[in-house]
């Protein structure tokens, strides 16, 4: 299990990866400063760390069988969605998360995804020694 401070670098870190990466999902920061910057995916780092341990739970129980019907496929779509819920909850900030549609939420959710397991695993092997 990764702490949740751990958690929340490791996502602004995939952020801006993914942000680097994916040219239909970007980061808007309040200041165009580095600090602003750095704020700004710290911040929506921080937002998907507690949509990822409040909400995402209770998403993946009540779609159980879609999981089990597409053979962990919906994963994706799960991905996505939490992806879209960080947007929309920084929407209220002054800062913000911009997606231009459902699929490229996927796709970044993918690479998302992809890229904080890798940048876990670190942490993960540090706990267990």
């Amino acid at each position: 299990m990764v702490p949740f401070g751990w958690r929340v670098l490791i996502n602004a870190a995939g952020l801006f990866i993914v942000d680097w990466l994916w040219d239909s999902m970007r980061l808007v920061p309040a200041h165009p400063s580095i600090i602003g910057q750095v704020a700004a995916y710290l911040g929506i780092g921080l937002i998907l760390a507690v949509v990822n341990l409040i909400v995402r739970p209770l998403v993946k129980v009540v779609s159980l069988p879609l999981y089990i019907l597409t053979l962990g496929l919906f994963a994706l779509v799960i991905n996505a969605a939490m992806l879209e819920l960080v947007s929309w909850v920084s929407s209220w900030t002054s800062f913000g998360l911009e997606i231009d549609s459902f699929g490229a939420a996927i796709g970044a959710g993918l690479v998302l995804a992809i890229i904080t397991a890798l940048l876990s695993i670190p942490v993960k092997r540090r706990d267990h020694s």
